[in-house]
């Protein structure tokens, strides 16, 4: 603090009764963004008593953020020295900066505590510091949003930009092909029912299980072709029932339901591979394929003969 005041303006010089009084301040001109220090020095005759006052309440448009007195210095001439300092703490736009008058107390140094007869004081003059310089306009339109600095591009960016990227590919692939399942789905909703049997037929040709050595699941998938045919064709529930079950219902439907010997030579000979135990083969396969295709065109032709 006694670096900074260096540079001190004085603020206020006066003497009254043979103390001397002065208030040096830095800066002058209030900066809302630096601290104001005050050096207040009294200098008296070695038998007088002086209070240093204090300014804390007398402060306007400050906060006090330290104060601190130094120890009285006598010198050769009989006169005693003291100094008070106050770091001081602007606040953001005050109406404004002042030290309001305050009083000096001061009595003879072998007085009695109990006699107040030659105890004087006396009262200072108003300080007041210069308010800081009006802001300049600024020209120009507002700024909407605040320009953004784009990071530099690093190898750990590189790789989230290229995770977000796939990421945004797998999302979109992920609704195509649920856009193009379900176009499908209206799609086959509409068809036949022996229209719908060819296309189910061709996808689980497609998939080649046979290759795959998983015969079971080609037999119980190829059943199902025919009995969801029956069904749609039909109205028997016959997926959900067993083959005895589904026969014996074809059979109290013989007037509506084809060549049932053919369906049930085709049902009983997968049931051999899907619950018996039966070893399959590719030719097997393939025999099975050729029943369930020469059982939906003889029914489905029958049902053109009959129109």
């Amino acid at each position: 603090m006694t670096a900074a005041l260096l540079l001190a303006a004085s603020l206020l010089a006066m003497q009254k009764n043979g103390i001397e009084l002065t208030l040096d301040g830095n800066p002058e001109v209030i900066d809302p963004a630096r601290s104001v220090f005050v050096k207040l020095t009294l200098k008296y005759p070695h038998d007088m008593t002086v209070a240093p006052p204090d300014l804390r309440d007398r402060v306007r448009g400050f906060s006090v953020a330290e104060d601190f007195e130094e120890a009285p210095v006598a010198d050769k001439a009989g006169y005693i020295t003291q100094i008070a300092n106050w770091r001081l703490v602007p606040e953001p736009v005050a109406e404004e900066y002042k030290i309001a008058p305050f009083a000096v107390m001061a009595s003879p140094r072998l007085l009695s505590s109990r006699n107040d007869e030659g105890k004087f004081s006396f009262y200072t003059k108003p300080v007041y510091f210069k308010q800081p310089p009006p802001r300049e306009n600024v020209d120009g339109e507002m700024e909407v949003s605040a320009k953004k600095d784009i990071p530099p591009l690093t190898w750990k960016l590189f790789g989230l930009a290229v995770a977000a990227l796939a990421a945004l590919c797998a999302l979109i692939a992920l609704v195509v092909y649920a856009l193009l399942l379900l176009a499908r789905r209206v799609k086959e909703h509409r068809m036949s029912p022996i229209e719908r049997a060819w296309a189910e037929l061709g996808r689980l040709l497609e998939k080649d299980l046979p290759g795959k050595g998983r015969f079971k699941d080609f037999y119980v998938e190829l059943t199902m072709v025919v009995r969801r045919y029956v069904q749609r064709k039909y109205g028997i529930k016959a997926p959900h029932m067993t083959t005895q079950e589904f026969l014996a219902e074809c059979s109290s439907a013989q007037g509506r339901v084809g060549d049932t010997g053919a369906l049930k030579r085709f049902l009983e000979s997968a049931d051999m591979v899907k619950f018996a135990g039966v070893e399959a083969t590719s030719d097997m396969a393939l025999n099975a394929t050729s029943a369930a295709r020469q059982y939906l065109e003889c029914d489905s032709s029958s049902e053109v003969k009959a129109k």
